[in-house]
């Protein structure tokens, strides 16, 4: 995929904020992720009274990922209610991961980071299979 289409990734992450239910903070996040397939698939936060049940907008834009027919995320770009760059919690971060791998970028405040260098030393699935398979 040679080009990304930043201010589409961005459009429908503000877009997501309009959707979020964001009752206790009233602090909307909206999210989007291009796939590796041309996807587009976004999500927004979802708070709960019980605050650790909240379910923050990358939680929504990997089970949209998922539910459509999987595939790897290569660019995402997350924003508040402001349309402002937000960096995704440390939660976050391992979901993109898991989902997008070390190569995913992300817009950030502070421009366009892969994901090594947002989560350095990331623990993710060969941790488990090197595991199994018994070696280090």
């Amino acid at each position: 995929m040679s080009t990304i289409d930043w201010d589409a990734l961005h459009a429908e992450a503000v877009r997501m904020t309009s959707l979020s239910y964001a009752a206790y903070s009233h602090y909307p996040v909206g999210v989007a992720g291009l796939v590796d397939d041309g996807r587009i698939v976004s999500g927004c936060n979802v708070e709960n009274a019980a605050y650790g049940a909240t379910l923050c907008a990358e939680c929504g834009m990997v089970s949209q990922l998922a539910a459509t027919g999987g595939g790897r995320l290569v660019a995402v770009s997350c924003v508040d209610g402001h349309g402002t760059s937000l960096i995704p919690c440390g939660r976050c971060r391992q979901l993109l991961w898991e989902h997008g791998g070390p190569e995913c970028l992300v817009m950030t405040p502070l421009g366009i980071r892969t994901m090594a260098e947002m989560l350095p030393q990331a623990f993710g699935p060969d941790h488990l299979t090197s595991y199994a398979q018994g070696s280090d």
